[in-house]
């Protein structure tokens, strides 16, 4: 422990120094190659939900509860929960549905899904389905979906991968339809951002060895949000394929989000 506090005394040093020096840090590895993320968070599964919820100090439920109401989700929907994880999401969106309408939930890590199914087990009034998909390349129906959520699945992919998101949101969507996304960002302020980055990148994966995961796995979460930045990027590809779109900022810009309409025909 005393070579990994030096460690991050003297990462932490580097950042005060030099704020941008992380953006060099980053390791070389298929970040953005679906199976490369889909091993990562089949190793994180059994871990990620306690340390998410400890190492963001609540603020990941938080989140999660401001995308599902920007949803505006209401009895007898569709919704897609896209990038689901765990099923983390659904007891807020149960909450609106009230056990009327669907929901669809999709994830292409099968521990993830594994466990999804097991909290679907558990909710026995919800009409769910969970489905084992990439959903750059999923079988949704087109024009299916009143409602699109999807919490901290955005920052896995690359700037191409987005384009590509963007597309299927607005192909799966209803005309009429919302969609509320939210994900992890980097704030803008200098002084936090120092802070944050360090936070990501050496104290959460800290955190992580200590409910025994791999650091090393929470360490990329910290290389994600780096890549991420924010929701803008992925903002314009949403306006780009005809979408009305929002663009949210929370706490400081420690997370953004993006809420929306598709245009009634």
């Amino acid at each position: 422990m005393g070579n990994e506090m030096q460690t991050m005394v003297v990462s932490f040093r580097t950042l005060v120094a030099n704020p941008l020096s992380y953006q060099t840090m980053l390791p070389q590895k298929p970040l953005f190659e679906p199976k490369f993320v889909c091993e990562l968070f089949s190793q994180m599964s059994k871990t990620y939900g306690l340390v998410n919820l400890v190492s963001s100090f609540g603020f990941s439920h938080l989140w999660r509860k401001q995308c599902v109401k920007l949803a505006q989700i209401e009895s007898g929907m569709t919704v897609y929960d896209l990038m689901t994880g765990m099923g983390e999401c659904w007891h807020l969106i149960n909450r609106r549905l009230t056990n009327e309408g669907n929901l669809v939930a999709l994830d292409f890590c099968p521990e993830m899904c594994r466990q999804a199914e097991a909290k679907q087990a558990g909710m026995p009034g919800l009409n769910s389905q969970v489905l084992q998909e990439d959903f750059l390349n999923n079988s949704l129906p087109s024009a299916s979906a009143d409602r699109i959520v999807s919490s901290f699945g955005l920052k896995t992919f690359s700037p191409a991968q987005k384009e590509i998101a963007a597309q299927q949101i607005q192909r799966i969507l209803k005309p009429g339809g919302l969609f509320s996304l939210i994900e992890i960002s980097v704030p803008q302020h200098p002084l936090l951002k120092i802070f944050y980055m360090f936070y990501l990148n050496h104290v959460i994966p800290l955190i992580g060895k200590l409910f025994l995961g791999d650091p090393n796995n929470y360490k990329l979460l910290g290389t994600y949000t780096q890549h991420f930045q924010n929701a803008q990027t992925m903002g314009q590809h949403l306006e780009a394929t005809g979408l009305i779109v929002q663009y949210q900022s929370h706490f400081f810009g420690c997370a953004t989000s993006l809420v929306g309409k598709k245009p009634e025909r």
